[in-house]
């Protein structure tokens, strides 16, 4: 048998600076939608502590985080591990 991948958790304080820095203008603090934004881009964000969002893969959000998805430009500034590490501080965002 194989040996078992071992996942590793986001560097809290890291993942959560990313975040700040590159998603919260438009995803807000705690991943509630900024409306301001959502009616600039004539589009109704989901809230990333959704279920719809929650149910996704840490490797799908990186997805969108890297090549963005929708209205949503890839985040040039966040690649490699830091998509990892956001993605992973999103899951931590749920209800």
């Amino acid at each position: 048998m194989p040996p078992r991948q071992r996942c590793t958790p986001p560097t809290p304080k890291p993942a959560k600076t990313v975040y700040d820095t590159s998603c919260k203008s438009c995803h807000g603090p705690d991943g509630t939608p900024n409306p301001a934004v959502a009616k600039m881009m004539k589009v109704e964000m989901k809230d990333l502590k959704s279920a719809d969002i929650q149910s996704m893969s840490d490797a799908d959000i990186a997805t969108v985080i890297t090549k963005g998805k929708g209205k949503m430009q890839p985040i040039k500034a966040v690649t490699g591990k830091s998509a990892d590490d956001v993605a992973a501080y999103v899951h931590s965002l749920k209800k």
